[in-house]
């Protein structure tokens, strides 16, 4: 094939409008990826945070900022959307075969870190978003939890008195309740998972 004339760049060469198109592409995916990081670490030190102040910590303008998202709430939910796809990588790796008890431990730890982590935004959506569309969005993380619990009980190792719906929902009444007291002062991060623990272990116990 011939090359290409002088002074008109061929496809895919710098300066070529696929290259000026990539770059673009780049920028903007950089750009959504900076916004998203903003908006959790922006929310996790003020919940009612701004539209202009995340923009601000993410480097960017508000007018880029409301290219990716046009509303607070929309940028809220991506926010918590990236983190939960975040945290199933992590949970994913959380071994949760042998002893249910031992396994329902090793994901509870786990899941804490998480929470932690994630608590402001997650206050931030309750007040942003319909509680439904919450629940959707940790229907994976929850389908997780409800699936050692069945384990469990199948297994004689949690009570089977109270469905796993109930089990399942005092586990996140538990969980972001230690969240609260951490923000509260009343209890360290350290400490709550083993509160936790503790607590649930008690609670979904069989009867002897």
């Amino acid at each position: 094939m011939a090359a290409a004339k002088a002074g008109k760049p061929t496809r895919g060469e710098a300066g070529s409008p696929a290259h000026r198109a990539a770059n673009l592409r780049a920028d903007a995916q950089r750009n959504r990826a900076a916004i998203l990081r903003a908006a959790a670490d922006t929310l996790r030190k003020n919940p009612d945070a701004s539209m202009a102040q995340i923009a601000s910590e993410a480097g960017v303008g508000r007018m880029t900022l409301y290219g990716h998202f046009r509303t607070r709430p929309e940028l809220i939910e991506a926010a918590l959307i990236d983190s939960l796809d975040r945290g199933e990588a992590v949970l994913a790796d959380v071994d949760l075969g042998g002893d249910a008890r031992e396994a329902f431990s090793r994901l509870i730890a786990s899941s804490w870190l998480l929470v932690d982590e994630a608590g402001a935004l997650l206050a931030a959506a309750q007040k942003e978003l319909a509680p439904a569309r919450i629940r959707e969005l940790h229907r994976k993380a929850e389908a997780r939890v409800r699936d050692l619990l069945e384990r469990g009980q199948r297994e004689g190792a949690f009570r089977t008195d109270l469905p796993v719906s109930w089990l399942l929902a005092t586990t996140h009444v538990v969980m972001h309740g230690a969240a609260d007291e951490v923000a509260a002062g009343r209890l360290t991060p350290e400490e709550a998972p083993r509160f936790i623990d503790a607590t649930l272990q008690a609670a979904f116990a069989r009867s002897a």
